[in-house]
């Protein structure tokens, strides 16, 4: 174990890591931090290496720092007399052993719909990620022009477009990892996401059906609305091909939760990235459930402009983009924070957690088999669903008019495939 004041990291074994073992440790740096030494004790391979930290003639400050250290013998870092020395130093060891432990985990990343208004975004925030080795973009039209487009993104991914063709959509899905499904047409002033479905649902049951062919052990994240019921319809179309897996089944619901901590930071004066803000339910109107007597302002639970405002900040830039388009942007981003904490937890990083909205048992005595609440990830998709935890009366009665639109939403998804089984 690593230790640093009192506190244990986890080190990675070499027989999982395919290296040499490697630990991740946040330490503070004082600004006037003349020397830093690092030293391991190694008696034997059952033996457990320890670093000791010492610094020399520093003082505080509230400079933080990623160091990603090697278990050698002594590192003995250079005496640094300015805070953008030392600065620079640990970047460039950062981005040095950054690129040999992304090496190990090759990670092909699929999207589905890559030419769209959220497609499009997404795709560079993927290329983006140093975690994504291989990006594969499909899409009824368009994909490979975004595909080189992004390709000329200097990170060290792999980028390729794919032709509308079902030869095309296979390549495109062979060996992914994970399988982001934007695809779909976006909202206009006056629609609800429901409103998408006779359009959307079609769309997600033939790349559903494409998907359970070519990549039935992928995470697959659907983010085309009505999520509520394409992730269903998604679920019978694989337990129709008898490749359902629940635990790599995904309807994206990060943005609900983006949003929630973003307008609580804007009420409060605070930094949204401190407002952790629990949202379960669904992805859609009095579906979507903010539990602010959860956070760090219960007081906000009574504020029902603010819920409002949760439930359904989506037609607040549908409205302001006066038909030109849905929140794109935003959830493209959404998105690909899913994606990133899949691959993350998938590459064996413990401890991720992310809402999302999945097969779960914690309302299926009320007849809702979906539902999206925090659930920890790991290498084989959902690891533990999280319980939704204490709820005031507020939140009950928000509750309790999820359920009834949700489990409709969830009927009718399920009724789509069963009528409309596709080809």
């Amino acid at each position: 174990m690593l230790r640093e004041h009192g506190r244990d990291f986890p080190k990675t074994d070499p027989a999982e890591s395919g290296g040499p073992p490697q630990a991740l440790a946040i330490l503070l740096v004082p600004f006037g931090t003349k020397r830093l030494f690092f030293t391991s004790t190694d008696r034997g391979a059952a033996a457990t290496n320890q670093f000791h930290f010492q610094v020399l003639d520093g003082y505080f400050t509230s400079a933080w720092f990623s160091l990603h250290v090697l278990f050698d013998p002594l590192y003995l870092f250079p005496p640094f007399e300015t805070h953008h020395g030392l600065k620079m130093f640990m970047a460039s060891r950062i981005q040095t052993r950054a690129f040999s432990a992304s090496a190990r985990n090759l990670s092909k990343v699929t999207v589905l719909g890559a030419a769209g208004g959220i497609g499009q975004p997404l795709s560079l925030l993927l290329k983006l990620n140093p975690r994504v080795t291989e990006l594969a973009l499909y899409d009824i039209r368009g994909a490979p022009g975004v595909a080189a487009d992004v390709s000329h993104v200097n990170t060290k991914s792999n980028v390729k477009g794919y032709e509308p063709t079902p030869s095309g959509l296979a390549s495109a899905l062979k060996d992914a990892e994970v399988v982001l499904i934007p695809a779909g047409v976006p909202r206009k002033p006056g629609m609800t996401r429901d409103d998408l479905f006779n359009t959307n649902a079609s769309i997600v049951r033939d790349l559903a059906k494409a998907v359970a062919d070519s990549a039935p052990n992928a995470n697959i994240l659907v983010i085309s609305n009505p999520v509520n019921s394409t992730v269903p319809i998604c679920a019978e179309v694989f337990k129709a091909k008898g490749v359902y897996n629940p635990k790599r089944l995904f309807g994206v619901t990060t943005l609900d939760v983006v949003r929630a901590s973003r307008f609580v930071s804007e009420i409060k004066k605070t930094d949204p990235a401190n407002e952790n803000i629990t949202v379960v339910g669904g992805h859609s109107g009095v579906t979507i459930v903010p539990l602010f007597s959860q956070s760090n302002h219960p007081d906000l639970s009574s504020n029902a402009e603010l819920v409002n405002r949760v439930q359904f900040g989506g037609d607040e830039v549908v409205k302001a983009k006066d038909g030109a388009g849905s929140a794109t942007l935003s959830m493209a981003m959404a998105g690909a924070r899913m994606a990133e904490s899949l691959l993350r937890a998938s590459q064996g990083e413990k401890g991720v957690i992310e809402p999302t909205f999945v097969d779960s048992p914690l309302y299926k005595d009320q007849g809702i088999e979906f539902f999206s609440s925090q659930v920890e990830l790991g290498p084989n998709g959902v690891e533990k669903i999280l319980p939704v935890g204490k709820v005031d009366a507020a939140e009950e009665k928000l509750l309790d008019a999820c359920f009834t639109d949700l489990k409709k939403n969830i009927e009718k998804g399920k009724a789509f495939v069963a009528e409309n089984p596709g080809n």
